[in-house]
């Protein structure tokens, strides 16, 4: 089996996460159940679920020159990714995302401290690195002007290039014109459509009107995805025990890509990032439950397909 080469560009992050029966409301005080202290940042979790898929993976990104930015870049080289392209930025804290995990679902506040630091120039010095990857991997966590141009190197040397649209911008025409895959879910899609996300029509109308290829992500619904022809299809999710959703998405994406760096077509990624993602939820932390590509193919087989 081919061992894809994924580029990812992308946030590292230390997630300090609290556990809480329930989320308190503006000026109360609660007691919570549990913290936590482990590795993420939406390009660093990306980065993890590829090598695990069996991918090899090149991480281009930075983090402070503290004591959070040495475990991560640690956590990264102990998971197999290469970090020749992680920068320690001096002066910058690294960034950090703090997690509320109310019954399985989290809500999340990102500080993104040296993930500023992913600047044109550094995507720049990667561009030999980017024209040999079989996919390259980006989200938004970083500056936009990089996530662009990244988007137009990998697409001057046709490399594959996926975007995770997270957190929800409004991206130019321009770049999505030349991104190979746009993965939101439903409410990053009306952002990105210019529409109000409250106030928007069925999200299958939404997935026709862009003009490329797209996979929407909907939770335990699984996803739903166009080539750009106006023909919406769908995978549906798979019934798991749901401990913790946190690094679903990454999971998703990361999977899409190790199948897409394996030349496999948008059907058969989409069922093995839904079936990888589901996996994902069933133990805690971002990373913690993202599994192997042996666990995805048994998870598949197990449920006949």
């Amino acid at each position: 089996m081919k061992r894809p080469k994924i580029v990812v560009v992308g946030s590292i992050n230390m997630d300090l996460i609290t556990e809480t029966p329930r989320v308190p409301t503006l000026g109360e005080t609660v007691l919570g159940n549990r913290f936590s202290t482990l590795p993420g940042g939406k390009g660093a979790n990306q980065a993890v679920a590829c090598a695990r898929l069996g991918a090899e993976v090149r991480m281009v990104g930075c983090v402070g020159d503290d004591g959070f930015g040495t475990e991560l870049i640690e956590n990264l080289r102990r998971e197999g990714v290469c970090v020749d392209d992680v920068e320690p930025v001096p002066h910058v804290a690294t960034g950090i995302a703090s997690i509320v995990v109310e019954n399985g679902d989290n809500s999340i506040i990102v500080v993104p401290g040296a993930n500023h630091e992913v600047t044109v120039e550094k995507v720049r010095r990667a561009e030999q690195m980017i024209r040999e990857a079989d996919a390259v991997l980006l989200q938004l966590e970083i500056p936009l002007e990089t996530v662009a141009e990244t988007v137009r190197i990998a697409s001057r040397h046709h490399v594959p290039v996926i975007v995770n649209p997270a957190p929800a911008v409004e991206l130019q025409a321009d770049i999505l014109r030349e991104i190979t895959i746009l993965t939101p879910n439903e409410y990053e899609l009306a952002v990105l459509l210019g529409k109000h996300p409250e106030e928007t029509e069925d999200f299958r109308s939404l997935i026709e009107a862009y003009p490329g290829t797209l996979v929407m992500t909907k939770g335990g619904d699984g996803a739903y995805y166009s080539d750009g022809e106006k023909r919406v299809a769908h995978q549906p999710g798979y019934k798991v025990e749901v401990v913790d959703t946190t690094g679903a998405g990454d999971t998703f994406n990361a999977a899409l890509a190790v199948m897409i760096g394996r030349g496999r077509t948008l059907s058969e990624a989409v069922q093995y990032a839904v079936a990888a993602s589901a996996l994902s939820v069933t133990k805690f932390g971002a990373q913690g439950g993202m599994p192997s590509h042996e666990q995805v193919e048994a998870f598949l087989a197990q449920t006949g397909e």
